[in-house]
């Protein structure tokens, strides 16, 4: 027994254990493309505008009902407490009428006077108490303008809501790009600033050494630690950079904060240096922003249709059937039955011919005639901007290169005029200060060229944007 209680005992323990939620972390390694998989999958925006995608979708089915017949049931069971009534008048003038130009007398031998006529109201229901009816009804559009219109327009109208996802999608993978290529130029960053910080600590205890030994004065030590100082520094501020700059990606990402994100793209600075002339293939209407704006263009002529033929009258064929029944008591005793039931049967035509309408649909035709003006005045200045963000974005990735190259020169010369400056002053034949400039000017080169890199990240991203190849 006090075995079989221990085993209930644990199982509760456990139960009361895993019952918690878990707060387990997940770990991404993504490049670039995987990156831009996850976010897309993620994306928040995208998941409304797939949402307004099948919600437009279903609109569309409604309209498309629009052209099936419509089929009704209906039925019904009253009674009337208190059946209506009509006055139904009674008189006997006419037969007065009748004995008196007959001549006829009364017992009195006199000629019957059509004056002792008499008229009276009696109160008479042709409705009995209790009453059934059961129908149904049958409705068909033949013709009708702006229905044709939307049948019209159903495609076009999915596929703006496509183009809107298009349109977001390209701008949420620019925005993984920039925020990927920025942590992952920082990391970087900090590994050569980790090496700086190594290279300085190494030299540092070198100095202290040969202060020990009386070969170098304190005032270098200082000047060394100093600079060594500023190195952790810099590496306090990367880190912090390096924090938000992570959090701000996955937030782009749509992933927790508590989740791991491990970058494993390779940064090939060589990929900077794209075929600048393989630009002559760009078509405006490759970029989904252009598409987006077709396609308004296009319902706002499908718009304008739909006005233009509301002049056109609009034609429904229906059928209708009623049966209808009545109940009295005293039927029976006539027909052997209480109810009495007759059918009503209906077909018809309904021609409806718009005539006038105070000039309103001449009003509308003008505001879907300007609205689609005004869409194609949006496209053209749509393809001035592009042509100039394709202009600055040849000239930014033009110079990012140039300037990279430059940086790259500096970082290598750098590194070689600190080596040969150290090797001179630990021979004896150059000053500390010579060596600590030296770290600086190689530090400073250090961060120009990242700093370069990152612009340069930058500005293949949006060259890549603006030609339609990202």
């Amino acid at each position: 027994m006090r075995h079989f209680s221990i085993k209930i005992l644990i199982f509760f323990i456990f139960s009361f254990i895993f019952s918690f939620p878990s707060n387990a972390q997940e770990i991404f390694n993504l490049n670039i493309a995987q990156a831009v998989e996850l976010g897309t999958q993620n994306s928040i925006e995208l998941k409304n505008l797939n949402l307004d995608y099948n919600i437009q979708f279903q609109k569309n089915r409604e309209i498309t009902s629009s052209i099936y017949p419509t089929i009704a049931a209906t039925g019904g069971i009253t009674y009337y407490t208190n059946v209506p009534q009509i006055q139904f008048p009674s008189s006997d003038q006419s037969i007065y009428e009748v004995l008196n130009k007959e001549g006829v007398r009364d017992q009195n031998g006199n000629v019957i006077d059509i004056g002792n006529s008499t008229f009276s109201v009696n109160n008479v229901s042709f409705i009995q108490p209790w009453n059934t009816q059961i129908g149904l009804s049958v409705n068909q559009l033949l013709f009708q303008a702006d229905v044709l219109v939307g049948l019209q327009a159903r495609k076009t109208v999915l596929q703006l809501s496509q183009d809107n996802i298009n349109v977001a999608g390209y701008n949420l993978k620019e925005k993984i790009y920039k925020a990927y290529y920025a942590v992952l130029i920082i990391q970087k960053q900090l590994e050569v600033l980790i090496s700086t910080k190594q290279r300085l600590t190494s030299l540092l205890n070198d100095m202290n050494q040969m202060y020990q030994t009386g070969f170098a004065e304190k005032l270098d030590v200082d000047k060394l630690q100093v600079s060594l100082n500023n190195t952790e520094s810099g590496q306090n501020q990367l880190n912090n950079a390096l924090k938000i700059g992570m959090a701000s990606l996955k937030n782009t990402l749509g992933i927790s904060q508590k989740d791991s994100l491990v970058l494993i793209q390779n940064l090939d600075v060589n990929a900077l240096k794209v075929d600048l002339m393989s630009t002559n293939d760009f078509n405006y209407e490759k970029r989904s922003e252009i598409a987006l704006l077709n396609t308004a263009l296009e319902l706002q002529k499908l718009d304008f249709k739909r006005y233009k033929l509301s002049y056109l009258p609009s034609v429904v064929a229906f059928y209708q059937f009623q049966r209808s029944g009545q109940r009295n008591n005293s039927f029976a005793e006539f027909t052997g039955k209480s109810w009495f039931w007759f059918n009503t049967g209906l077909v018809g035509l309904q021609v409806n011919v718009p005539i006038y309408s105070g000039n309103k649909r001449k009003s509308l035709m003008n505001q879907a005639k300007y609205a689609g003006e005004k869409v194609e005045n949006n496209i053209l200045q749509l393809k001035q901007f592009i042509d100039l963000e394709q202009e600055i974005a040849k000239t930014t990735l033009n110079n990012a290169i140039i300037n990279l190259d430059v940086q790259d020169r500096n970082v290598k010369l750098a590194d070689e005029v600190f080596t040969k400056t150290k090797i001179k002053y630990e021979n004896g034949l150059g000053s500390s200060f010579e060596v600590i400039q030296a770290d600086t000017e190689l530090q400073r080169a250090q961060g120009s060229y990242f700093q370069a890199l990152y612009e340069g990240m930058i500005a293949k991203t949006s060259f890549a944007k603006a030609f339609n190849k990202l």
